[in-house]
């Protein structure tokens, strides 16, 4: 294999989604469960499922929409929760639609709700077969894009890349300064040496639909903070990967390439900043203040999903809605 070079999020992107070899392109060998890279909060309480579908039931009521969507479902195990936990007057009015580009996750979901549900490859034919007018719902999907990761020297932001270069190990290098995507991360103030990540492919993918947006809701729901928080005590960053429920970080996220997940925390403030043409951020807390009035105080697991020191701080619920 020749020395390659190339940018981090390009490197993440291939890891991630190609065709044959990316890590949610090919089958995998189970989300959760001892033998599973990583296990979604749907999987260990129902009081998560809870939580959305009561809030889904009020937004269809009050937007007046009359289509449920759910973007990047995973393997189908939280549409099909909430779509049971609707009351059955909203479920009589509602047509649900997943939006999955992943051939083996969409068969997974398809086994788990048949003819329930309408699926589509991208938002906007989603959008077109809704009219516009959608509540729409994710779970953990803005973690799964690639990002940009950059690192403040002496001489101002300078964007990572990685090189491979075999029989060495991959390294990463320091590209010369370009100009820098739209994040509210490059306002803030930081030591020399800080790293951070931009998800610019997620802008780009939102900013690309969400024009076409009428009239809903939609709550976003994943790992992260605001930018005032997101980086305190985390001098190189978030960037972190998942090999069978193992946490691994530096040099080590580069190997096993395909078949580890590689993730990065959400900035919530570029959401709403990016989303701001077109969305109305209607509020934005914790997973835990979400999910309290749903969790069972007798339940171990509803407890231990919304406690404050574990998912329940670590998670955002971001509501968001359009009016035309």
């Amino acid at each position: 294999m020749a020395r390659t070079e190339m940018r981090f999020d390009r490197f993440m992107g291939m890891a991630l989604h190609d065709p044959e070899r990316g890590y949610y392109a090919r089958r995998i060998g189970g989300i959760g469960g001892r033998r599973g890279d990583f296990t979604t909060a749907p999987m260990l309480s129902g009081c998560f499922a809870r939580a959305v579908a009561a809030w889904a039931a009020v937004a269809l009521r009050e937007t007046g929409c009359r289509d449920l969507v759910e973007i990047g479902p995973g393997d189908g195990t939280l549409a099909e929760s909430v779509w049971r936990m609707l009351p059955w007057r909203v479920r009589w009015g509602t047509r649900l639609h997943l939006v999955e580009t992943s051939s083996p996750l969409r068969e997974l979901q398809q086994k788990r709700l048949g003819r329930r549900a309408r699926w589509h490859a991208h938002p906007l034919e989603m959008l077109e077969s809704c009219g516009g007018r959608a509540v729409v719902f994710s779970n953990e999907l803005v973690d799964a894009f690639p990002v940009r990761r950059f690192q403040l020297t002496d001489g101002g932001w300078r964007e990572m890349a990685v090189v491979f270069d075999p029989p060495a190990a991959p390294r990463e290098i320091l590209l010369e300064p370009e100009t820098l995507p739209p994040s509210s991360v490059f306002a803030q103030i930081y030591p020399t040496g800080q790293r951070v990540e931009a998800h610019d492919s997620y802008r780009e993918w939102l900013t690309g639909w969400l024009p076409r947006w009428r009239a809903g809701r939609m709550l976003t729901i994943d790992y992260g903070d605001t930018v005032e928080a997101l980086y305190q005590r985390r001098p190189g960053g978030t960037l972190r990967g998942y090999l069978m429920q193992q946490r691994l970080e530096g040099a080590d996220c580069y190997l096993n390439i395909g078949r580890q997940d590689l993730t990065a925390d959400v900035n919530f403030t570029d959401l709403t900043e990016w989303s701001a043409p077109w969305a109305e951020t209607r509020e934005l807390r914790t997973l835990g203040e979400f999910l309290a009035p749903f969790a069972d105080a007798g339940s171990a697991a509803d407890r231990a999903l919304a406690d404050d020191l574990g998912a329940g701080g670590a998670f955002r619920v971001l509501v968001q809605e359009c009016s035309g």
